[in-house]
Formats: C-alpha cells, structure tokens, sequence
C-alpha cells in the first residue's frame, strides 16, 4: 500500500494520539466503499447547482467522525470545499446560528488549504476576475483595469447582492482596499465576514456596517458563501455536523431549540436556499430514535425517517440516514494490518515490523483490547490502533523487542473516553493489564 511520507506521518501521528487523521483516509477506509458511488452521484447534482442532504447513523465506535472525514476528503477531490464541525452545548450550540457559521468559516477547507480558507477563496475568486478583464486586452494597474474589474466584480455578486446584499457589500469592499494596498482593513473585513467577532469599527465603517453578523444574518451570509465559492471554480460547500447526539444531554429548552434549528435548516434545504450545499450530520441511533433526540419533535422525525432492512447489506443509500456498520474481529483485522502496512512502509526495520507484528499479532491485540469491553469489538477501534502503533513503535526502535514478552499492554483511566469508561464498567480503570490471547 503506498502512500507519500507525508500522509504516512500524517496517519501514524494522529494514530498514536488516539484520533481520526485529517487526511489519507481513504487508505484506511473499511466498509466504505459500498458507499462510493452513492456519494459521486450525490456530489454530481450538488454540482449542478442542487443541494443535498445525509445523516450517518452508527453507535459510539463505528467510525462516525471517520467516515464524515472520508467523506470530506472525496469531496475535496471532486472539487468542494468543506467544513466540519462538531456541536456542543457550550462551544458550539446547534440553536446559535452566528456561532455555527463562525466555525464553519473557521474550519473550512480546500484540497490546497487546511481550515480558514476563506481568504484563499476570495483571493482565486478576485484572480479569476482579474484574469478575465486581461484576455479582454486591458493592462493590469491601469484605472480602465480597475473599473472593468469593480464592474464585472458587480456583475458576479447579483446573485450574492440578491441573497445577502450585505455580503456581497463586504466582498466588494475587500477588493477595493486590497487593490488600494490597505491589507489590515481587507484582512479585518475578512475576520468580520467569517463571523469573528471584536473588528474595529474603523474597519467596520469601511464597508458600511455596524456590529457582528446575528442570529438571523448568518443563514445570509452562508447562502452569500456559496454563490461566491461556485462562482471561482469550486463544485460547492459540503458541511459536517458531527457530535449531534450531544443534543440528549442538553437542558430541554436548548435541545428543543437546538432540533427545531435542524428542522429550519433541513427545510431550507428542501426549499433551494442553499444551492451547491451538502450538508451532513452524525448521531449514534439513540439520537435518530431515543426519547431524547430526534423523536421529540415531530416534524423532525418524519423528514429524518428510514426504514432499514433487516440485512445491512441491502440498506438504501439514498434515504436520509445512512447506518454506519460497527466493527467486528475480521474488520478489526483489516484495518490493523493496513495500519501495520502503512507503517512498515517507512519504517527502518519493515520487515522485522512485518514479521514481528504479524497478521496473528494484529488479530490477537485486538481481541486482548476488545476483551476490556466484554468482547465488544465495535467499542475498541480507536485504542486499539493506538496501542498497535505504540507496539509498532518498540519494535522498530528496539531490535530486541518483542511486543507479547515486552509490550506491557495497559490501560489508564485518562486515556480513556466517557463512553470506554462506561463500557468496561468501572470508572477507576488505571493499569488495567490486557492479556493476549
């Protein structure tokens, strides 16, 4: 399996924290791939100017934040930007708007550039305009330069004035200060447009405003967005809402706001506003069909509906929620021994790593780890790539290493997560030894 160093440091480094890498997961990909063409179709529409929507279902390790990354990283390929973001009842509360949008804007992402890209993206977006007055036979510098670029700068934001004319009114501003040399008070109107707040009002007064985009303004800056995205050259927006579930254990008031936004945002959807967005949300099945989620609010429920087939295999892809399978001991060996590969690849001693950690080594970690679960394979995934990469570690560090006489396999209570925790049943869990079968 090769891969470039970079991605395979990438990998392995995110690995050894215990977290989902940020890039090169389609070599890590396991079960994905009935998905595939799915999501070409879906993306293909987006593109033609439509807007999409899909939830992932799957219980606490089947790979939610996984397969949302993988899914981002595809559509970066099929040129979209994109933009994930995880809710919370304290950083980011599905209800507020405002603060929504400042994390997508502050998480999104274009295959050149990882998160805050919305400079990238107007800086190609103005090149482009300028590009297109050069082929017209015009100097660059000159003021006829300039006024055909301001005019056809007003031609490209109609539909952005039409959208949200207050974007459109901060776009333009940022053109002209830049190519005045006013860099600050460009970046500043920048800031503002990504919805951070604290700009100064000396930067504010340029273009005309006053205050931090609100609760109803960040709907109309986001649809603002993407018309300018479209319009240079990317395919769309696709958006991640990872973490819902995290709604169930909210106050009732905030929850029930929280689930009506989803609603709103799902009917907006519906209704064309968004144009070019994909929008994707995850949530363990407690969320889609608890007493505490999604159920709550009618409406809701029945645009989030699917049947499911008692066969996972034969699921349809293209009803809302799509349900993520856990993992099991052959899936569990399938990813181990293509981590194992990736790692080996670059490694100093690969074939001692090959040798050493070997498919029977793979195989019996993840049944040791797993057993700290009640044998529950789908709970394990994430410490067990952790530990095979520390085990992976020794050996090719340490000629004499042997990672079932030497690895020392424990685990700690802090390395643990709420739901490991509960899964194993104790909350003092320090030092607990895994035994290799």
């Amino acid at each position: 399996m090769k891969v470039s160093p970079k991605r395979r440091l990438d990998i392995i480094d995110a690995l050894r924290r215990g977290t989902v890498p940020q890039q090169g997961l389609d070599v890590l990909a396991v079960g994905l791939d009935r998905f595939e063409s799915y999501f070409a179709e879906e993306f293909a529409k987006v593109k033609q100017g439509g807007a999409g929507f899909k939830a992932l279902q799957g219980e606490y390790g089947s790979g939610k934040t996984f397969a949302s990354r993988w899914l981002c990283e595809r559509a970066k390929r099929a040129g979209f930007v994109t933009a994930e973001v995880q809710i919370s009842e304290t950083e980011t509360p599905l209800h507020r708007h405002e603060t929504v949008y400042r994390r997508i804007m502050e998480r999104l992402s274009t295959s050149a550039q990882q998160f805050g890209a919305l400079q990238a993206v107007l800086d190609q977006w103005f090149y482009t305009l300028e590009q297109d007055v050069v082929r017209e036979g015009l100097v660059a510098g000159t003021e006829p330069f300039e006024a055909r670029v301001r005019s056809l700068l007003d031609q490209r934001l109609t539909e952005a004035t039409r959208v949200s004319p207050i974007f459109a009114q901060v776009v333009r501003t940022i053109r002209v200060t830049s190519a005045a040399g006013d860099d600050e008070t460009a970046r500043g109107l920048v800031a503002w447009l990504s919805g951070q707040p604290n700009v100064a009002a000396t930067v504010k007064r340029r273009a005309d405003i006053k205050g931090d985009i609100d609760h109803d303004g960040a709907l109309q800056m986001l649809a603002g967005l993407l018309t300018v995205i479209r319009d240079c050259g990317f395919a769309g927006l696709v958006v991640v809402l990872d973490e819902i579930e995290t709604l169930q254990r909210v106050r009732s008031d905030v929850r029930e706001k929280g689930l009506n936004a989803l609603r709103g945002l799902l009917d907006e959807l519906a209704g064309g506003r968004f144009p070019g967005l994909f929008l994707v949300i995850t949530g363990t099945p407690a969320f889609f069909t608890g007493t505490e989620g999604v159920q709550r609010l009618t409406p809701l429920a029945q645009r989030l509906h699917t049947d499911f087939r008692e066969d996972p295999r034969f699921d349809n892809p293209r009803a809302p929620r799509i349900r993520l399978r856990s993992f099991d001991f052959d899936t569990l060996l399938v990813l181990g021994t293509r981590v194992r590969d990736i790692y080996a690849s670059g490694a100093v001693g690969a074939d001692r790593v090959r040798s050493t950690c070997d498919d029977a080594f793979v195989r019996d970690l993840s049944r040791g780890i797993a057993g700290q679960f009640g044998d529950r394979a789908a709970i394990s995934p994430r410490l067990f790539l952790k530990k095979l990469i520390d085990m992976l570690d020794g050996v090719n560090d340490h000629p004499d290493f042997n990672p079932r006489r030497d690895g020392s396999l424990k685990l700690a209570n802090s390395e643990l997560t709420e739901q490991e925790r509960a899964a194993i049943g104790r909350n003092d869990v320090d030092d607990i030894e895994i035994r290799l079968p």
